[in-house]
């Protein structure tokens, strides 16, 4: 079966906002109570965020596009302070906060610069 592509699902950036979207769902999958519902809610949902925006963002103009990867920028900004609360809450390890925080880092300097990257219109 040949299954045609969107040029989106091409893009580093988008495989990795995928990637770790998918993650955020598996280490919250075990949070309980209030955490649940608040923290680990508003993680997926921020993770998701990131992929979703540049998907959509590169169906639109130029302008718009560029537009898109700020919102998912900020996207990985708001999942910062939630790493930081989990870790402090004792819902992520030393070394799953670390390595979140250095992979939404990461993934918010590759939105950069793929944003330079698109032609300014």
């Amino acid at each position: 079966m040949n299954v045609v592509r969107f040029k989106f699902e091409d893009l580093h950036v988008y495989q990795e906002a995928i990637s770790l979207s998918s993650d955020v769902f598996t280490v919250t999958k075990s949070w309980v109570g209030m955490f649940k519902y608040s923290l680990a809610d508003q993680f997926q949902r921020a993770a998701l965020s990131i992929a979703l925006n540049i998907a959509e963002g590169s169906s639109r103009t130029t302008r718009d596009f560029r537009h898109f990867l700020t919102i998912a920028r900020g996207s990985c900004y708001e999942c910062i302070p939630i790493v930081m609360i989990a870790r402090k809450q004792q819902l992520l390890t030393d070394q799953q906060y670390i390595e979140l925080y250095d992979r939404i880092n990461h993934l918010a300097r590759m939105i950069t610069s793929l944003k330079r990257n698109v032609a300014s219109p």
